[in-house]
């Protein structure tokens, strides 16, 4: 090939290494560099890839029961005419559907047990149009929900706590009383177990109870819905949307997305990904700084061939590219190692974490602990990209130095013992 001498020199020198004893520890110091910039990147593509995985399963499976966007009464009020809202709503071009709901905190008994709840009342004919929760038991549980039935559908987590299961009874204490001679007396209700769902968020698997509209309506006394939920065309563009309709509908309203209804775990994923990725970026610095020692090693082994040369009419800016294009070989390769492994291992984790596991006898999720019990993983380009650049921006700047250090070589001294 014609490539510049620089070039082929430098490449040379990278893959010298059976010179005898001093070129050997040189080249098996380069490698070591190659070998931690490779481990630095596959780590960090391995590590955010299963947080966006973990962030991306909790979404869905908090989506799955919630809409993208709620509309509701300012101050929780109910609302007049919710069918005239919902078609205001419907003309915004992200608005896919919509369905009334009621919500309200509420305590469930049974027997000497007793749990806080947020009880939801729904449309089950329209519920199935903006959650998937909602179309899933359509045609099951759900239908269960008549108007006067007072039935209630539990979550799986909720049920098997209270130990209740379908046609049990239980009791329902709202947080208003009633005014009595006596004093305030709390209201109670006597509802009836129509089923159970699970979401696979343990969060409303065991504090959400779903109840008929009308029914969740006369229990609060809330005259109607309270809010109006929506099914969004891209659930991305939910805060865009948000703020389009409170400009759109005035003060006489609230609104709120799904990215606040978790704001704080959603800003705590995020902080722990930066945090994540400046700990294992400083990694991937300490690894191509490694190339630092590595070429002034080598500098000083070859200052006989720098001298030699310079005598042949190299220039300093030559010698200088001979040992950048040694130490950038360095960083591409181990950079490139670490992107090749680190998607082999992101893109197969639900392979390799399972059989650790079973290895192992141990389990790194227990589904007691966390939301979910599978190692989920999902690389995104908009991570690797900056990684790999970093790393690469990394290594070229630790060839600087090195490289300036060899264009300096003085030909008579270096060839004085020669």
């Amino acid at each position: 090939m014609n490539w510049p001498y620089e070039m082929r020199i430098g490449w040379r020198y990278t893959r010298a290494g059976r010179g005898g004893r001093r070129n050997g520890f040189i080249s098996f110091i380069s490698g070591v560099s190659m070998l931690g910039i490779a481990l630095g990147v596959a780590a960090l593509i391995i590590v955010l890839s299963v947080m966006n995985g973990f962030q991306k399963e909790v979404r869905d499976r908090m989506l799955s029961v919630i809409a993208h966007v709620e509309v509701y009464g300012n101050g929780g009020e109910p609302l007049a005419d919710w069918q005239a809202l919902a078609a205001q709503l419907q003309r915004h071009p992200q608005v896919k559907a919509t369905a009334p709901f009621v919500a309200a905190q509420a305590l469930i008994a049974r027997g000497d047990d007793m749990r806080g709840v947020l009880v939801r009342g729904i449309d089950p004919a329209e519920e199935a149009d903006v959650t998937a929760l909602g179309a899933q038991l359509k045609d099951g549980v759900l239908k269960r929900l008549q108007p006067g039935s007072w039935g209630v559908v539990l979550g799986a987590q909720l049920a098997r706590s209270l130990g209740v299961q379908e046609g049990d009874s239980i009791t329902l204490v709202t947080p208003s009383g009633q005014t009595t001679p006596a004093g305030v007396v709390p209201r109670l209700k006597q509802v009836t177990v129509a089923g159970v769902f699970n979401a696979g968020h343990y969060e409303y698997d065991s504090g959400m109870a779903l109840m008929h509209i009308d029914d969740a309506a006369r229990l609060f006394r809330t005259g109607g819905p309270q809010g109006v939920q929506l099914r969004l065309a891209d659930l991305h563009q939910a805060r865009t949307v948000a703020a389009d309709l409170v400009g759109g509908l005035g003060p006489a309203y609230q609104v709120r997305d799904w990215t606040r209804t978790n704001a704080t775990w959603f800003d705590a994923v995020q902080i722990e990904k930066r945090m994540m990725s400046l700990i294992l970026t400083l990694i991937v610095a300490v690894a191509a700084f490694n190339l630092v020692s590595t070429l002034v090693m080598t500098v000083t082994d070859k200052r006989a061939d720098i001298a030699i040369l310079r005598t042949l009419g190299a220039s300093p800016r030559s010698v200088m590219g001979i040992f950048m294009v040694q130490g950038a070989t360095s960083g591409v390769i181990g950079t490139f190692g670490g992107l090749l492994l680190g998607l082999a291992v992101a893109l197969n984790i639900d392979v390799i974490v399972p059989a650790i596991e079973r290895l192992l006898n141990i389990s790194f999720l227990p589904g007691n602990i966390y939301l979910i019990t599978r190692m989920p993983s999902d690389p995104q380009s908009a991570d690797i990209m900056p990684i790999v650049i970093t790393s690469l921006v990394l290594a070229f700047l630790a060839t600087l130095y090195p490289s300036w250090r060899a264009s300096r070589v003085n030909p008579a001294e270096a060839l004085r013992y020669e």
